[in-house]
């Protein structure tokens, strides 16, 4: 029997994306984020409210959207817990360096593994739609093959229900390919 919790944003995994802007003074700066996905093969959306980084993003028409790994949650969680506004130097204060987007006008975290370096597309309400201009990855993190290797890093998840982080698992499939299975089943 299936237990009905009303409307809930239980939607697993749930990213933890790391929104790195400028400010006025060419200050980065950057906060936790867990509501967005890509929306399109160029674009994401990401609900954030009010904050520090969306007067940025309103000043600058950019932003960079680091993935948030196991090996840096405390310092992912951090900027999602202490306002820019409070502490304007939050980002060096928890130990993360930055670097100016070649594509963007906008700050990447040298400590997370992934970045996509995103213009401003369009503001709903809260929802910030972002085109992705650009998507860059530490070579670390890079395959035989020089694309993103998930086996090297681990990103992690928020869960919305008891307010967790987690890593992501191992590999259990093939995408595109695994279903192919069930195309032509056997008796």
């Amino acid at each position: 029997m299936r237990k009905n919790f009303g409307a809930k944003c239980y939607l697993y995994p749930q990213p933890v994306m790391i929104i790195g802007t400028y400010d006025e003074n060419g200050n980065p700066d950057a906060m936790n984020a867990a509501w967005g996905g890509i929306t399109g093969f160029d674009e994401i959306s990401i609900d954030l409210g009010k904050h520090k980084t969306t007067d940025n993003i309103a000043l600058t028409k950019c932003f960079s959207v680091g993935i948030a790994d196991s090996e840096h949650t405390a310092q992912c969680d951090y900027l999602g817990i202490v306002s820019g506004n409070e502490v304007p130097d939050k980002i060096s204060k928890c130990g993360f360096t930055t670097v100016k987007s070649e594509f963007v006008n906008a700050p990447i975290i040298n400590e997370l593994p992934l970045t996509l370096e995103c213009e401003l597309k369009e503001i709903h309400g809260s929802l910030y739609v972002g085109k992705i201009i650009n998507a860059s990855c530490d070579e670390k993190f890079c395959g035989e093959d020089g694309l993103p290797d998930l086996s090297k890093f681990n990103p992690i998840t928020f869960d919305p229900v008891r307010f967790g982080y987690y890593a992501l698992g191992e590999r259990v499939g093939n995408a595109f390919s695994d279903g192919n299975i069930l195309k032509n089943p056997t008796c």
